[in-house]
């Protein structure tokens, strides 16, 4: 089972709980920081977060022959980009040690 959401929302108000910082000084903060995390990956720029990991693009290919999953419908798909996440090694030995909750 998956944990609760954590929105947004929660971390600007943890943050201002543990610093005090205006709130909206703190989403103006997180606003930059996504919008410059978005620019670089439309610029095809790895972004390397030492201790939590690394978003990069990659290309998929496209496929004459795909299939929507909902409808059953064939229809081709062009080579596009996605995001992907690397999670650095701090993060990995991290969530490594949790357990699903029906062990001990």
């Amino acid at each position: 089972m998956t944990g609760s959401k954590y929105t947004k929302a929660e971390i600007i108000d943890s943050i201002y709980n543990k610093t005090g910082i205006n709130r909206k000084e703190i989403r103006n903060m997180m606003d930059m920081l996504i919008d410059e995390i978005k620019a670089a990956l439309i610029d095809r720029r790895v972004i390397e977060l030492r201790g939590f990991g690394t978003f990069e693009v990659r290309i998929r290919k496209g496929r004459q022959k795909a299939r929507n999953p909902k409808t059953g419908e064939i229809l081709s798909v062009n080579s596009h980009g996605t995001v992907s996440f690397r999670a650095g090694r701090e993060l990995k030995q991290d969530v490594w040690k949790i357990k699903q909750e029906n062990e001990a």
